[in-house]
């Protein structure tokens, strides 16, 4: 397959690379080579390239930048999955979107189903749902992929900053009141590289199995890498950051299940291999 990919520069586009290059002839664009957020270069490149499928990873996801830069947020997580999608009808070509558990509210206490009640707290999630709507009215052909709490190799996230800060601080604060999934990259990709084999188009929940506090998380990662540090539970609202947060957005991967594929490994497993590569 010829397969376009955006943010092919970040985290989760550098694992797709990984997983996907064997296989396929990829075509791998990042923000300085092509701006989404322009409709007729979207609908140029993609019309001249001809991708099979197209895998939209490029994303403003600076949850906090987005509450101060919202003419952005909406640019790059609306507009621009909304011109991936006009292009992609145009040429007849299925679009991957990555989208996120920050589109729910935070009230549930079960895990959240691909049909559960939308509705987003902070720009960033609100941003991300005018890009899932996009696709929905202009698309029969899509894989909308909603994920959550990403790190991998390639990029900051939670686990590293972790690690950083126990160089230097034998206590840590850490919010225990806002529970999800971590899920790593690689297995995010490499359930990503299943899906597009087939033609069971729709909106999936993708993550890790389990789920946890980011209190618990990090307590884990000093575990498993064997740091001694003591970790102080807080609220998010002691935290105090500029975007609210869900307070718990739990995904349950259940049309991947229904769909015949296995459930992704527990996150516990995939952070062990995460802090492996990196010591």
């Amino acid at each position: 397959m010829k397969i376009l990919i955006t943010g092919s520069n970040g985290m989760l586009g550098h694992d797709l690379i990984k997983v996907l290059e064997e296989n396929n002839e990829l075509i791998l664009t990042t923000s300085k080579t092509f701006d989404i957020t322009d409709k007729k270069q979207t609908m140029d490149y993609i019309c001249d390239t001809k991708p099979d499928i197209v895998i939209n990873s490029a994303a403003y996801t600076d949850v906090d930048g987005c509450e101060q830069n919202q003419d952005l947020a909406y640019a790059v997580n609306g507009d621009g999955v909304r011109n991936l999608a006009l292009a992609c009808r145009e040429i007849d070509c299925p679009l991957v979107h990555i989208s996120t558990d920050y589109v729910f509210d935070g009230s549930a206490r079960d895990p959240i189903a691909e049909d559960g009640e939308i509705g987003p707290i902070s720009v960033y999630g609100k941003s991300k749902l005018k890009g899932e709507e996009a696709i929905l009215e202009i698309l029969d052909k899509y894989f909308i992929v909603r994920t959550a709490w990403l790190y991998g190799i390639n990029g900051r996230n939670f686990p590293k900053t972790m690690l950083e800060l126990a160089q230097n601080h034998s206590e840590i604060t850490v919010v225990y009141d806002e529970v999800g999934t971590p899920t790593y990259t690689p297995d995010l990709a490499y359930g990503i590289s299943q899906l597009i084999e087939t033609d069971y188009y729709g909106t999936y929940h993708l993550t890790n199995s389990g789920s946890c506090s980011w209190c618990e998380f990090a307590r884990y990662i000093f575990e498993i890498a064997d740091k001694d540090v003591k970790v102080i539970p807080v609220t998010a609202s002691e935290f105090a950051r500029p975007a609210p947060r869900p307070s718990y957005s739990v995904l349950n991967n259940k049309q991947w299940v229904e769909n015949g594929f296995k459930p992704l490994r527990n996150y516990k497993e995939a952070i062990k291999e995460y802090i492996e590569l990196i010591k």
